[in-house]
């Protein structure tokens, strides 16, 4: 099922409580950068420290009561995960997460202690979709996927929805890996273009718009944007994604950093890779928006401080 923006209306009462309002900031050096009008959407002061909380709460607390009590599986790099043992724990239900055995440190460890029990993964060699099927046949409860679901994508378009809420704007900066946030976003601002954003070299969205079909990324290809490493595109949001995203960009580690320490001395905002990847290519991405309404979403902070402080140093 493709979801709408009714169901994203429908996302934004459910979460209340859950979820909180996030601010949108505006600065006036991202102005004089780029000559537009620009304002940051700060996911990154999310309860769980990014927009992934609003998909997990929504998919979630859709659940009947009954079948929320026999718990949630899901898997991911570590927003995702984050997110789904916070709800979980809100809920006082169980909650299973499969997380890459390489995941930043800070993730691991708010997603355990959150009291989830965490599985870890070789991402390259093992497919954590096989090791959440079996975990589900062996504990039950319900797989809370991180992107492929239209209660997810709803949910991350209630970020969008309240951007459209306290402006109009002329163009979206979004992150795109699975799709959830960028397509549920695309269904709340219905007027707005959406400019999509990955990683330099793991470019499957860019590829799968040109061909007309989803495409994979090649295994091991690394970047630092540890949460847009998706190995494709989910089907749901591919099919919101050929019909609304105007253009794809892609961010190298570099820009990224470069980002991240911009938006500590100019925003004060502490953002993590993935989380600064549209403000890179807002500053660096070869990107004419003067004279438009711009509105950026930094979709998480939950960096290491080894990482950070190698940002700080860009």
């Amino acid at each position: 099922m493709i979801p709408t923006i009714d169901d994203v209306k429908a996302a934004a009462e459910r979460i209340k409580g859950v979820a909180v309002r996030t601010p949108l900031l505006r600065n006036d050096a991202l102005d004089a950068a780029t000559g537009a009008k620009v304002w940051v959407k700060a996911e990154n002061l999310q309860r769980g420290g990014a927009f992934k909380m609003r998909g997990a709460a929504n998919a979630i607390g859709a659940l009947s009561p009954e079948v929320r009590a026999r718990g949630v599986t899901a898997f991911s790099s570590g927003n995702h995960a984050i997110a789904v043992s916070t709800v979980a724990k809100l809920y006082g239900i169980p909650a299973t997460i499969v997380m890459p055995s390489d995941s930043p440190k800070i993730k691991l460890e708010t997603t355990r202690a959150n009291g989830a029990d965490v599985v870890t993964y070789d991402r390259i060699n093992e497919s954590r979709e096989a090791i959440g099927e079996r975990l589900l046949k062996e504990k039950g409860g319900s797989l809370i996927k991180p992107f492929d679901d239209p209660m997810i994508v709803a949910g991350q378009g209630t970020a969008g929805l309240e951007i459209g809420e306290e402006i109009k704007p002329d163009v979206l900066l979004v992150q795109a890996s699975g799709g959830g946030l960028s397509t549920g976003c695309a269904l709340a601002l219905p007027k707005t273009r959406i400019i999509a954003v990955e990683p330099q070299g793991h470019d499957d969205i860019a590829r799968s718009l040109e061909a007309g079909s989803i495409q994979r990324n090649a295994p091991g290809i690394r970047s630092i944007c540890d949460g847009l490493l998706t190995d494709q595109m989910g089907e749901i949001p591919f099919a919101i994604a050929r019909e609304r995203f105007e253009r794809v960009v892609a961010v190298s580690d570099e820009q990224v950093l470069r980002a991240m320490k911009f938006a500590f001395r100019n925003l004060k905002l502490v953002l993590e890779p993935s989380g600064a990847a549209t403000l890179a290519a807002l500053l660096e991405g070869d990107l004419d928006l003067k004279g438009q309404t711009v509105a950026v979403i930094a979709s998480g902070g939950n960096v290491d401080a080894e990482t950070f402080a190698r940002a700080l140093a860009a």
